[in-house]
């Protein structure tokens, strides 16, 4: 499992954990049923506190990507496929939104875009 974490970048550490890992779980890198590094020593590994480290996991666990085995650690939960579609259409959307925002001050129309959409598809 890699994560990097860019302390300069405004946004929150645990958030930043929480978003690798849940993109690492969605597109397979981490497998189903594996385990976690404990919050102890993911903490150490990062040079963060275990409480930053508690926190990505309480929302990775709240989502439904990992679960808890007392006693033992976390392990990825098994695949919910409505989950990760609507992970991923999430985040189509959000690019979606970027495209209106980088179009509009050019003027490229809905038509122009879809244009374009097509193009990639036939690629």
């Amino acid at each position: 499992m890699q994560l990097i974490i860019d302390e300069k970048s405004g946004v929150p550490i645990y958030d930043q954990i929480y978003q690798a890992i849940r993109q690492q779980i969605l597109d397979g890198t981490i497998p189903e049923g594996e385990m976690l590094p404990s919050i102890r020593n993911l903490a150490k590994d990062l040079r963060i506190s275990v409480i930053t480290t508690k926190r990505a996991y309480e929302e990775l666990e709240k989502e439904g990507c990992i679960y808890p085995v007392p006693g033992k650690g976390f392990y990825v939960a098994p695949m919910d496929v409505a989950l990760v579609r609507r992970a991923h259409t999430a985040e189509i959307e959000t690019h979606l939104r970027e495209i209106r925002k980088l179009a509009a001050p050019l003027g490229i129309t809905k038509e122009e875009i879809s244009d374009m959409l097509d193009r990639v598809f036939e690629e």
